[in-house]
């Protein structure tokens, strides 16, 4: 595994070997006792400030300009006071040491940092730099913020889409890992639309531009990331307030250990100093002060590698508290796109009702007679097609080959005197009559999406007590779903204002320190994502109403992602928690050993640094969490 350091971390770690030389040389000619006695104390003053000032030279001028602009009690001023201090007691050795311990943690603490950040960098290195239009016969090389909406422009193999538009010509497939965390390509054809940030992998395109560079979908991707690191989450404040809090208390603290024993038990001032010394050098916030925000940090960036975007560390926070999740189910459980799922012929074979359903429906342009027509997958022949019309909210009349057709709903059919199977059916029923008499019926169902019913599982798995859906749909439709999926309840036949009010009811009804997820499309469910104590849009690649009103966006419509993302939050939380009790614990032992002189400085060094990497160290887990 290579290490990658910048040149400002380079400089640092080239001071903390030098120093480490000299430092190591000055242990040694001490402890020869090479040096004439007369001259020793100085000599070995010398010998072990040279390291120091080598090393903590910075901190000492950062704890100096903190103090003048009336920023006192931060880790650089406890680490001067502490090493000074150790060098007026006489113990060089210890202050150089903590010194230079301390400097080694904060390389290792600006590495995660920059390795988490470079991460994320590389999860959202999605910003194309150059566009190819069509001007006067060529092509020119162009910034993408130059372009406007419905110039064409030409995407080559292996470059990205530049900005969001539509194939007017070409075919290929596209690599969308970098938005959605999805492995495979998906094809586009004339009339797909295209997204900014994806790669181009074979074919050569000719894009109308929909969106000029700035709305596009990489630019509002870069902007979440870049924001979302604002948003902080309760625990990341709560460690902010109480560092501010924390460490003046401490260090109060430690001048009272320094003062009061020996005036009250006339003790030598020079033990408790030390010890006072060393309660400060323990005392330093920061490895909570890193490590948590590291954690959120690597958790935005850890869902961001998986087509996750995450608004916030806070919403993080409160998706780990969720326990009840309420779906709306048309293209988010459900593909969005009605297909036949049921053919009931009556008296002729599933192929011939078909035919002649597709027939009946071919001047149609409504969505349940496209399914049909996609269903019967040949092209109809409308020279045998005569005599049609088409009767609103009823269906269609026609003659095919000589025979008289009827298609359409119940209403068709009882108004040209035809008997039908009353059946009842999840979804539209479609019956057909042939020549005056029933000749069977079609179902027409929006199918479940293949993966629904295994996000269901897993996110029961996680401990989600209990999952809802809301519909607009019938009753029939919205059981029929439920019981596939094995969803613990639904609402059917809610208008849009409707779903508000069944989300505010089920909120008020739960747990106040539980939270409740509502997943939407992101387009017409907005008003309900907003509500929602943790609101998600999925399926919804480019969609502005979603990047706006959700506060997590799953950038394509697998509904396991829902899962994942419950699961990225609770192992980030999890982290969280694990640092924070780590490091109070150890800083609390710590502390009480030095306050009865059972732990020297050296003690203090790993309760300092030693667990600020082990917290930075377990931080940086976040940033790789694996779909189970």
């Amino acid at each position: 595994m290579s290490i990658i350091l910048n040149k400002k971390q380079k400089k640092s770690l080239c001071r903390i070997i030098l120093a480490s030389v000299i430092f190591i040389f000055a242990v040694l000619i001490s402890g020869l006792s090479v040096i004439p006695a007369e001259y020793s104390a100085y000599a070995r003053f010398i010998l072990y400030l040279i390291p120091y000032l080598l090393v903590g030279g910075d901190v000492l001028l950062r704890a100096t300009k903190n103090i003048i602009h009336g920023k006192v009690f931060d880790e650089n001023f406890l680490m001067s006071i502490a090493t000074i201090g150790a060098f007026a007691l006489g113990e060089y050795p210890e202050g150089v040491a903590v010194m230079l311990f301390y400097q080694v943690g904060e390389l290792f603490q600006s590495y995660a940092v920059n390795k988490s950040r470079r991460s994320i960098a590389e999860l959202m290195d999605i910003n194309p730099d150059h566009a190819y239009i069509e001007r006067d016969g060529s092509v020119v090389t162009v910034s993408p913020d130059e372009l406007s909406v419905d110039d064409v422009i030409l995407i080559k193999p292996g470059d990205r889409v530049p900005v969001d538009g539509i194939v007017i010509r070409g075919s290929s497939e596209l690599n969308t890992a970098s938005l959605t965390g999805e492995s495979l390509p998906r094809d586009v054809n004339p009339g797909d639309p295209v997204i900014s940030g994806c790669i181009n992998l074979s074919g050569v395109l000719h894009v109308r531009v929909t969106k000029i560079f700035s709305e596009s979908t990489v630019t509002r991707i870069l902007e979440l990331v870049e924001n979302a690191s604002s948003r902080k989450a309760k625990t990341e404040n709560f460690i902010t307030t109480f560092s501010r809090y924390y460490t003046p208390v401490v260090v109060i603290a430690a001048a009272a250990l320094a003062i009061i024993p020996p005036l009250l038990f006339a003790q030598p001032f020079s033990m408790w100093v030390e010890r006072a010394l060393t309660f400060l050098v323990v005392s330093c916030p920061c490895a909570l002060v890193i490590s948590i925000p590291l954690s959120f940090f690597g958790g935005i960036g850890g869902a961001s590698a998986s087509g996750i975007l995450v608004k916030g560390g806070n919403y993080l926070e409160a998706l780990a508290k969720t326990d009840t999740v309420v779906f709306d189910k048309t293209g988010t459980l459900t593909c969005g796109k009605f297909s036949v799922t049921e053919l009931h012929p009556v008296k002729m074979s599933e192929d011939q009702l078909l035919e002649y359903a597709a027939h009946a429906e071919a001047y149609s342009s409504h969505p349940i007679s496209i399914s049909i027509k996609d269903a019967y997958g040949k092209p109809v022949r409308n020279e045998a097609l005569t005599d049609v019309s088409e009767i609103a909210g009823h269906g269609v009349n026609a003659t095919f080959n000589g025979h008289r057709l009827a298609v359409g709903n119940s209403k068709l059919m009882r108004s040209l005197g035809i008997s039908i199977d009353d059946s009842v059916r999840p979804g539209t029923m479609i019956h057909v009559s042939l020549d005056g008499s029933y000749a069977g019926y079609l179902v027409i169902s929006d199918t479940v999406k293949p993966d629904a019913k295994d996000a269901i599982l897993r996110l029961k798995a996680l401990g989600v007590k209990k999952t809802v859906m809301l519909t607009g749909d019938s009753s029939v439709a919205a059981a029929s779903v439920a019981k596939e999926l094995g969803i613990d309840q639904y609402h059917a036949e809610l208008l849009p204002q409707d779903k508000v009010s069944v989300l505010e009811d089920i909120i008020n009804q739960q747990n106040k320190n539980r939270k409740v997820a509502f997943v939407g499309d992101g387009i017409n469910d907005a008003p309900v994502i907003s509500r929602a104590d943790v609101g998600i849009a999925m399926g919804s690649l480019g969609s502005d109403a979603a990047i706006e009103a959700a506060d997590i966006v799953l950038m394509d419509d697998n509904p396991a992602k829902i899962a994942l993302a419950l699961q990225i939050s609770r192992k980030t939380m999890g982290i969280v928690k694990q640092n924070i009790i780590f490091a109070l614990d150890v800083k609390f032992l710590v502390l009480v050993l030095a306050a009865f002189g059972l732990a020297n400085m050296w003690g203090a060094v790993f309760a300092d640094v030693g667990v600020a990497v082990i917290a930075i160290l377990n931080a940086m887990r976040t940033l790789n969490v694996k779909d189970k």
